[in-house]
């Protein structure tokens, strides 16, 4: 007879990159319930923000996330501009969407790769994380940095991009596409990956509507929202690009929709570069007028929400932001619910959580009293030996 035990992940593992502490409730080797607990993590970003101008802030903000380093800041300044009804130039506005999108191909890659670690494909790893050095190596050319990219300001861009570059990024696309293509294929062939993902953490589309999901996380689940689509920003209008929107929920579907993404913005970067028009990047503004105003960008994860109010100074009066792993983390509990422990990291990793970490889980057997410890290791070696054994039944080997 089983006994329902208590799985603590958090608030400090590997699993976690943020601060944050979900409580398994498991049946033997099945998940009956979930406690998602928030709040580990206190920066005062926003307070810092009111205490520097408007110029500052715009670095500030790049640092919330290291892998949305441009969904932030692009989401700040065009609350600044709304605020102050500040004008931004076509050719910055074109730059901003090149710039955006490269940073959700490096994002999606990144989660790809680190998905695969988790199922014990680290082929997948390796082929995902050097595909995304080209990314990378991308934005280091354009920007001057791999990450934290420092390009958005109110009024426009800091630097412009030079031809030969445009035509080199362009150059570099469809050995891109080629490769992504690859990898979208492995996933959808591979039979092993189909009885791993498909059915495992599903979200279904009432509960995705429900918790107010985003990105992904919600399109897998088919709920077709995406913050370029129904408000477009920046250079998102003058260009077709079709959204990804999966029904199943599950996690494959999820994985689905990031690499089918990813080629969408392969295609996005092409027609930006192709079409960019030529002038200023930046309005050069001088102030920002009192009012209030709001920016909202699909960054990679889903929509990054800004707030801004100005009161005529050099800094903002009041600055307010939501990160779209906010709205998604909740979702953690129904997905969970049903699933075996050996699926708990890639039922996390599905919503491509944003945290900090540190390595420890702890188990208590409420009965008896008595104590172990589970690492991040544990975890994976779990979801590996359920790969491995998946294999073995379909003669696949281990």
């Amino acid at each position: 007879m089983s006994e329902r035990r208590v799985i603590p992940i958090g608030p400090f593992m590997p699993l976690l990159e943020e601060p944050e502490f979900f409580r398994l409730h498991v049946d033997g080797e099945r998940v009956v319930d979930v406690d998602v607990d928030i709040g580990y993590n206190h920066r005062g970003i926003e307070k810092l923000c009111e205490e520097r101008t408007y110029d500052q802030v715009g670095f500030v903000v790049e640092r919330i996330c290291g892998i949305c380093s441009t969904s932030h800041p692009l989401a700040y300044v065009q609350a600044v501009e709304d605020a102050g009804d500040i004008p931004v130039p076509p050719r910055a506005r074109y730059i901003r969407t090149l710039i955006a999108e490269l940073e959700r191909i490096h994002s999606h890659l990144l989660w790809v790769g680190l998905a695969g670690h988790f199922l014990g494909y680290n082929t997948v790893f390796m082929w995902a994380w050097k595909y995304r050095e080209t990314i990378c190596d991308m934005l280091e050319r354009t920007t001057g940095n791999r990450q934290s990219y420092a390009m958005m300001k109110v009024g426009g861009v800091r630097r412009d991009i030079s031809e030969e570059e445009g035509a080199r990024i362009i150059a570099e696309c469809d050995p891109l596409a080629e490769k992504v293509m690859m990898l979208a294929g492995a996933v959808q062939d591979d039979p092993v990956l189909h009885a791993r993902l498909k059915g495992v953490g599903v979200l279904p589309r009432a509960a995705a509507v429900a918790y107010c999901a985003l990105g992904p996380t919600a399109r897998g689940s088919g709920v077709p929202i995406d913050v370029r689509k129904d408000e477009p920003y920046a250079a998102y209008a003058d260009v077709p690009w079709d959204m990804i929107v999966c029904q199943e929920g599950d996690v494959y579907a999820k994985a689905v929709v990031r690499l089918r993404e990813t080629l969408e913005s392969i295609k996005i970067v092409r027609q930006v570069l192709a079409q960019l028009p030529a002038g200023e990047i930046d309005s050069r503004p001088t102030h920002v007028a009192p009012g209030e105003g709001v920016g909202r960008v699909e960054a990679p994860r889903g929509e990054c929400f800004h707030y801004v109010r100005s009161d005529g100074a050099n800094r903002p009066m009041r600055h307010k932001m939501r990160a779209p792993t906010f709205m998604n983390l909740p979702t953690y509990k129904v997905t969970m619910v049903g699933q075996h422990i050996a699926d708990a990291c890639i039922a996390s990793a599905a919503i491509d959580p944003c945290y900090c970490c540190t390595e420890r889980v702890t188990v208590v057997e409420r009965r008896s009293g008595r104590t172990s410890q589970l690492t991040h290791n544990d975890l994976v070696r779990l979801s590996h030996e359920r790969t491995a054994a998946l294999r073995r039944a379909r003669g696949l080997g281990a």
